[in-house]
């Protein structure tokens, strides 16, 4: 069902745009008006069956460690649900809106037949893991990663450093090699390997496109070329069509339309049919409309369960442990460049849900706080190091600068005195930490980061960006918008329509950053810069290879869990 209507009082007579988000958890319509960016209606769905990591719907056969699966259905019912209640919310007529754009988390990917139909909706394949759509924070293939990582590098393959030196686990190639690898009859029966962002327009539009974003990030597409079938060969033999086979397609570039809404589309969204969809998009990628921040050197950190940082830039670099660079991947003509932490506001929900003791959670019910509230509250006026604490926010493994997704989270400092708000700051500013190396990395490698926009739920949290901006030691801008994500789609969706003659355009018209901004602390950001240091210790020390426990740990780990699953016959 829709969750969380919202609607100003405006009923304006001007062309909207309706803009689909679709996260981790739920997905998200919005109105937004052309002219201006107003937001007048919005909606949530939440995916009725989530994050699929233990077993699949209907079955008790437990599924692998550091798998993650979704249903394509969740996806539908956004459609069906949330577009519909937010153009009710908006007191919109369909026949207003000129145009719809989505965005989706990437790389989440699946295998599909020749129409599209997801194969995990094929009654024989519906018992089969691998038949599943794969969300981004699937990390069971980190083996195909590491496989690939190797013969790249021996091989001097030159795209490998558009990525940092390494591709992730999460992304289409691995994914792809596992399937192959682990269960080669769904792999065979796949005519398509789609990202979702892609998928969601073929059932909008009623055909195949590609996104040059997608492509370029997860799918090693690069200077107009794929990985060869020569080195996908030297892989697997069973692997060398992948390219040709399942993921070859034109693409397009991002703000284009894609196609018309078809009859059965717009059935589901209210819309009339024909009305224009925009290409597919990344998340974190789209939002920098929103933020106004598609020129060169304006980073855009997008904080909510993980975080994206996406910069356009002049510069063409190599920067060590980026998670991709794509020309046009955020808007055309420029290079856009993307790093990533795979675990942000997970990690804090990680920590509240399942370690903050009752007392609190009865504290934050009886005063209508939540307890990420209470916790900040508690935690705000500690001076730097007051705890004596340090983490690493590697609890769904590094996605940068390390891109190991074999790594996991580290709390150091703990005495029988700590307090739980103690941890979560800890946790806070190992989070904050990261985005500084990552920020530190791109200047280094000579591509300057000239300032700092922070996006997506974390905005809420003024705890969380006084750490950040403590920590970096500089200003953050703010974006205006709490659906920065659905908004940037909406944005799309004006430029496909026509509405706008390019996205630039189109961000300077509809989006906008809140007035002032988050500014550092000067005795708490020097402070930050010993506490720092010691972080960049403690992450080269078990990052780096000076320590391989972490490894070890996940290895054991991983081989307890794998016997006891299959009765003692260890891990694949």
């Amino acid at each position: 069902m829709a969750q969380n209507v919202s609607a100003n009082n405006s009923r304006s007579p001007d062309p909207v745009v309706v803009g689909v988000d679709f996260g981790t958890l739920s997905g998200r319509a919005v109105v937004v008006r052309v002219s201006d960016g107003a937001e007048l209606g919005s909606a949530d769905s939440v995916y009725r069956h989530g994050v699929i990591t233990a077993h699949l719907p209907g079955s008790a056969d437990p599924l692998e460690p550091e798998t993650a699966l979704q249903h394509p259905e969740d996806y539908r019912e956004v459609l069906r649900t949330a577009v519909p209640e937010a153009l009710r919310a908006a007191g919109v007529a369909p026949e207003r809106v000129v145009g719809i754009g989505t965005d989706f988390t990437a790389c989440t990917v699946l295998p599909v037949t020749a129409d599209g139909t997801p194969l995990c909706e094929l009654p024989d394949l519906a018992r089969r893991p691998h038949a599943w759509p794969k969300l981004w924070r699937h990390h069971a293939a980190q083996p195909e990663a590491d496989e690939i990582n190797a013969l790249a590098a021996e091989r001097g393959e030159k795209w490998l450093a558009r990525y940092g030196g390494k591709i992730s686990s999460e992304w289409e190639f691995a994914k792809a090699l596992q399937v192959l690898r682990d269960d080669p009859g769904v792999y065979g029966r796949a005519d398509r390997w789609i990202e979702a962002a892609d998928w969601i327009v073929w059932q909008l539009c009623g055909h195949e496109t590609r996104n040059v974003a997608t492509a370029g990030y997860k799918g090693i597409h690069q200077d107009g070329e794929w990985p060869s079938a020569d080195f996908l060969a030297a892989l697997d033999p069973g692997f060398s069509g992948f390219v040709r086979d399942k993921l070859a397609h034109p693409l397009s570039q991002l703000g284009e339309r894609a196609g018309g809404l078809t009859a059965r589309a717009a059935a589901w969204t209210g819309l009339p049919e024909g009305v224009p969809v925009a290409v597919g998009n990344i998340d974190a990628h789209v939002t920098a409309a929103t933020a106004q921040t598609t020129g060169n050197g304006r980073m855009l950190a997008i904080m909510g369960t993980s975080t994206c940082h996406v910069m356009n830039s002049d510069v063409l670099a190599e920067v060590p442990g980026m998670c991709g660079l794509a020309h046009g991947g955020i808007t055309p003509g420029a290079w856009g460049y993307e790093a990533g932490q795979s675990g942000v506001g997970d990690v804090f929900a990680w920590f509240a849900d399942s370690y903050v003791p009752p007392a609190y959670h009865e504290e934050a019910r009886e005063r209508g706080l939540s307890v990420h509230d209470l916790l900040s509250e508690r935690a705000a006026d500690a001076a730097v190091g007051e705890h004596g604490l340090l983490a690493l926010d590697w609890h769904s493994g590094n996605r940068s600068v390390l891109v190991d997704h074999d790594l996991s989270g580290v709390l150091v400092g703990l005495t029988l005195a700590t307090r739980p708000e103690e941890v979560y700051r800890a946790l806070v500013e190992a989070t904050a930490f990261g985005t500084r190396t990552i920020v530190e990395a791109f200047a280094d490698a000579g591509v300057p980061v000239h300032d700092l926009t922070i996006g997506g739920g974390m905005v809420r949290n003024p705890f969380v960006l006084q750490v950040y901006a403590d920590v970096l030691g500089r200003p953050l801008r703010v974006v205006a918008s709490e659906h920065s994500c659905a908004v940037g789609a909406a944005i799309h969706a004006a430029v496909a329509a026509g509405a706008h003659p390019d996205i630039h355009a189109a961000s300077a018209a509809m989006g906008g950053v809140r007035e002032g901004t988050v500014d550092p602390d000067p005795v708490r950001a020097a402070a930050y810069d010993g506490l720092f240091a010691l972080y960049t210790e403690l992450h080269d020390h078990f990052g780096r290879g000076g320590s391989r426990s972490l490894h070890r740990l996940r290895a054991l780990r991983n081989a307890a869990l794998a016997a006891a699953a299959s009765g003692g016959e260890g891990e694949r």
